[in-house]
């Protein structure tokens, strides 16, 4: 067999294979034996037609019969035979063959491209690391949400006020204030205060009571249209949430002494989480940086490939219909960085001779039930699991690359109040 292999580009292989009729005859025979089972002719069997006779009617469609069954065999050879791993499905082109000849064609794939490291230096990188300052505000916010956990629901009996729940069934009238018949949902929860139950609304459904019967005009589209409802009150509840005091700290930490050592304890947890949100944010530049220096090109197959990925992991999640176009759209940003990403991190791996040992993976079992050793079996049942393992050692094996990385960093850091976070979350969000 023949292989002539070219290059257009870093990631598309080129391959033109000529294999010649003395390689080929033992499968073009075996073709055409099967095929000679599938024809029927007056005094003879399935199978048993002379093989001349044969050759004689059908040597076009033995031919086509061939191709189809054998082609990707010598497309499989040619590959292995140039060390060649493609990332998508081949195009063949200007197949020619006939009997006794030669076959000929072309295939055209994509491969991962060779990705060729920059030389790194000390302060290859110049990057900032954002250090967090956490405030009261983030203290409040996290106090608020623990006493969520323990709230109750009371049910209100002398009346809803601003902030209390109301559970009622909505049914829409016409304009003589006469219900529509199939224009009725049932047990709506509604919030005093919150839209569309703001201004004359949430005066009509302030001290509403159960059975209360209120009439209250709610918006049929965006457009600021609105129609006449008529609400059934069924229940009116009230949130309350506990005092912060020890029993409360208690029923979120029983080991807790005081009410002093559980908020220093919730305090912490919080400069721990934006120390986590710093590192991680670090090490995003970081990649990122690196991305920038390689500007690697990438084969377009795996980054449809990775879309497709994720657009079937969408449906499962939403299960409901998507825009496909739209999710392939918004995410491709996301599958071309993270491509080049592991285009890069896989060469270095190659490079550095990076790996990561049983030990590695034993001792980070062990760190694990050092912080949770009520869960002990729990957590040796989740390393045994092997893609579980496999996905530990990926992160071990980030870590690692990351480490080196930073050895090549300069790295300023810079003071960020959390309030700056929230202002812009709250600018995203409006």
């Amino acid at each position: 067999m023949q292989v002539n292999v070219s290059s257009p580009n870093s990631f598309t292989r080129e391959l033109k294979i000529k294999v010649p009729w003395d390689e080929l005859q033992d499968d073009f025979n075996k073709a055409a034996k099967s095929f000679s089972k599938r024809i029927k002719m007056p005094g003879f069997r399935p199978g048993k037609v002379p093989v001349k006779k044969l050759m004689s009617m059908y040597l076009s469609d033995i031919e086509a019969h061939f191709i189809d069954s054998h082609l990707n065999d010598y497309y499989l050879k040619a590959l292995q035979q140039e060390n060649i791993v493609p990332v998508n499905r081949a195009t063949v082109d200007d197949i020619d063959f006939g009997y006794e000849k030669p076959l000929s064609f072309i295939t055209k794939a994509e491969v991962e491209p060779e990705i060729k490291l920059p030389k790194l230096r000390k302060r290859s990188f110049k990057i900032e690391k954002n250090i967090y300052e956490p405030d009261e505000e983030d203290m409040n916010a996290a106090m608020d949400e623990l006493r969520k956990s323990k709230m109750e629901v009371q049910t209100v009996e002398d009346g809803a006020k601003t902030g209390d729940f109301v559970i009622a069934d909505f049914q829409k009238l016409d304009e003589s204030g006469l219900p529509i018949i199939g224009e009725k949902l049932d047990q709506r929860f509604l919030k005093i205060g919150e839209d569309p139950f703001t201004g004359e609304n949430e005066s009509k459904v302030l001290g509403a009571k159960r059975e209360d019967a209120i009439r209250v005009q709610l918006p049929t589209d965006q457009s600021g249209n609105t129609a006449p409802y008529e609400l059934k009150v069924l229940n009116v509840e009230r949130q309350v949430l506990p005092e912060v005091d020890l029993e409360f700290a208690k029923s979120i930490d029983p080991d807790c002494e005081s009410l002093e050592a559980f908020t220093e304890n919730i305090r912490k947890k919080i400069e721990e989480n934006y120390e986590r949100r710093s590192n991680e944010e670090l090490e995003r530049t970081l990649s990122d940086a690196l991305i920038e220096k390689v500007n690697t090109d990438y084969p377009p197959s795996m980054v449809d490939s990775y879309l497709d990925h994720m657009v079937t992991e969408l449906k499962g999640e939403a299960n409901r219909e998507l825009d496909e176009e739209k999710v392939r759209d918004v995410y491709r940003p996301i599958a071309e960085r993270n491509l080049q990403w592991f285009l890069i991190r896989k060469a270095l791996i190659q490079d550095q001779e990076f790996e990561v040992t049983k030990e590695e993976l034993d001792k980070n079992l062990d760190e694990a039930i050092e912080r949770n050793p009520d869960h002990k079996k729990e957590l040796q049942q989740y390393y045994k699991k092997p893609s579980n393992r496999q996905r530990i050692e990926d992160d071990l094996m980030e870590k690692k690359i990351l480490d080196y990385l930073k050895e090549f960093a300069k790295i300023k850091e810079v003071q960020v109040a959390t309030k700056t976070l929230r202002e812009r979350a709250s600018e995203e969000n409006t």
